[in-house]
């Protein structure tokens, strides 16, 4: 029998990846960003991945769909959310793979040990407190605006839980690209990949992409930038790509 979800939820597809989803009907959902993010962090089979801030667990499951023997946590802060990701879970069968907490990013020194994992991957809410548009859904705020975590927070709780030479992939807003640059200095992470994120070849960009390092050096390369739409409005072949997920890649290979 069909799942049913109560009126407050939705049951939602995410075909490319084998994926069901519930969500909130009027709170904070998904958007592009977490496949993005999971797409440019490439991760590894094999690795233990943790996502800071996981919502409804969307990355936390396309991760562990990329890469079928890799471990994924994520951590979550809104109970409501983290239950809905661990029922997202167990919806997709990954119970043994993937792996829901509900903490805050400020107090997972508590919870995990130093240098637990090789990727962290995080959609950190980008706006400060008090600033941009209040949203009257519940939820959304949380997710879009710093509440108990900052930034700095955020990055922090990245380096403690990565090992050495691990990995740690970022999305996040432009007008902070200076800031995050700040706070990895001062953490002595090293960026080695920076890409912008734009909607059309016209337009400023909206997000970008960041890979930094753990405990070696090395130089920065700027990725050729992401547009999300061709000139004429469709959605671009990288975009298409990216949503249909592993489907694609199985449709690649067959047709190669």
């Amino acid at each position: 029998m069909p799942l049913k979800c109560p009126e407050t939820e939705t049951l939602d597809q995410l075909t490319g990846y084998d994926l069901k989803l519930v969500q909130p009907r009027h709170g904070y959902r998904f958007s592009l960003d977490p496949l993005l993010l999971a797409d440019f962090a490439g991760v590894r089979e094999g690795e233990r991945v943790i996502d800071l801030g996981t919502g409804c667990g969307v990355m936390a499951l396309v991760l562990a769909r990329l890469a079928p023997s890799a471990q994924v946590v994520g951590v979550e802060f809104q109970e409501e959310m983290a239950g809905i990701a661990a029922r997202n879970v167990e919806l997709n069968g990954l119970m043994a793979r993937v792996e829901i907490v509900e903490e805050d990013v400020v107090s997972l020194k508590g919870r995990f040990a130093v240098d637990s994992f090789d990727l962290v991957v995080s959609n950190p809410p980008y706006r400060r407190p008090g600033t941009g548009k209040i949203s009257p859904r519940a939820g959304r705020d949380e997710a879009r605006h710093e509440t108990t975590a900052t930034l700095a927070d955020f990055m922090a709780a990245a380096k403690y839980l990565v090992k050495p030479s691990g990995r740690i992939c970022f999305i996040y807003h432009p007008c902070r690209l200076a800031e995050l640059m700040a706070h990895a200095a001062a953490l002595k992470l090293a960026p080695l990949r920076l890409r912008m994120v734009h909607g059309n070849s016209g337009a400023d960009a909206r997000m970008f992409l960041i890979e930094l390092v753990k405990g070696r050096s090395g130089e920065l390369r700027v990725e050729p930038p992401m547009t999300v739409r061709d000139q004429d409005g469709a959605y671009s072949e990288e975009k298409l790509r990216i949503h249909r997920g592993k489907a694609w890649a199985k449709d690649e290979k067959a047709r190669g």
